[in-house]
């Protein structure tokens, strides 16, 4: 756990902003505010709790929607006047249903610092498959695919603890299919409004989570390939 021993509360007037990142994706989930109870009650109880300052009390993110935030780890900046949260989200973190305050907030490209000694990163796979997408040769993107293929078999076999992929699985295929159909509408609407790397973003979220489909339904990229061979192949 980081050190937060000499935040300083005076500046803030004893309120300091809290920025919240899942720890398996990196994604920036919400912006809180904490007071020194609030920071204490996070770390005694495990569940991120903020000051609010419409309420004029501690509240604990989920404690009506059930949409906990487990912390993982704290730190301070390098001023000592905001606080960096990682925490692993139990359902959507914003109200409006949605896993992210921030709609379009990304991922950062690499390991989730929960998860790096694990697994890669939700993202980093995402990344690696538009890396060799658009740097490689095509023969060399395709062959990632099956690389990708063959770790979501191998996850969805083993079920890793803390792996991101492990929570798709474990949330059940009725979960998994709306992710997709969410990476869906979130391509589509790149496509018509955002820029090639938006679109290559959104394309490879949209891949990653069909393929964890696929596996949960006991079939596999390679198979559906096959189908587009069938039709396609003469």
């Amino acid at each position: 756990m980081g050190t937060t021993d000499t935040l300083d509360w005076a500046k803030g007037e004893g309120l300091l902003p809290a920025v919240v990142q899942d720890a398996d994706t990196l994604r920036v989930l919400m912006l809180g505010y904490m007071n020194a109870e609030a920071l204490r009650v996070t770390r005694a109880c495990g569940h991120v709790t903020f000051f609010s300052r419409s309420k004029q009390r501690l509240w604990t993110k989920g404690e009506t929607s059930g949409h906990f935030l487990d912390l993982v780890d704290i730190q301070a900046d390098c001023d000592n006047d905001t606080l960096l949260v990682l925490a692993r989200p139990h359902g959507h973190t914003c109200h409006l249903q949605r896993p992210s305050c921030f709609a379009d907030a990304p991922g950062l490209v690499g390991v989730g610092a929960a998860t790096a000694a694990k697994e890669p990163s939700r993202e980093s796979l995402i990344a690696a498959v538009g890396q060799e997408a658009t740097r490689a040769a095509p023969t060399d993107g395709v062959a990632f695919l099956g690389e990708l293929d063959a770790l979501i078999a191998q996850r969805h076999a083993q079920r890793p603890e803390g792996s991101y992929t492990t929570r798709l699985f474990e949330g059940g295929t009725r979960r998994i299919a709306q992710k997709v159909g969410e990476e869906g509408v979130e391509t589509a609407l790149a496509g018509v409004a955002q820029g090639d790397a938006e679109l290559l973003g959104e394309s490879a979220d949209l891949l990653y989570h069909l393929t964890v489909l696929l596996h949960a339904r006991g079939l596999s990229l390679a198979d559906a390939v096959a189908v587009l061979r069938q039709r396609h192949g003469g």
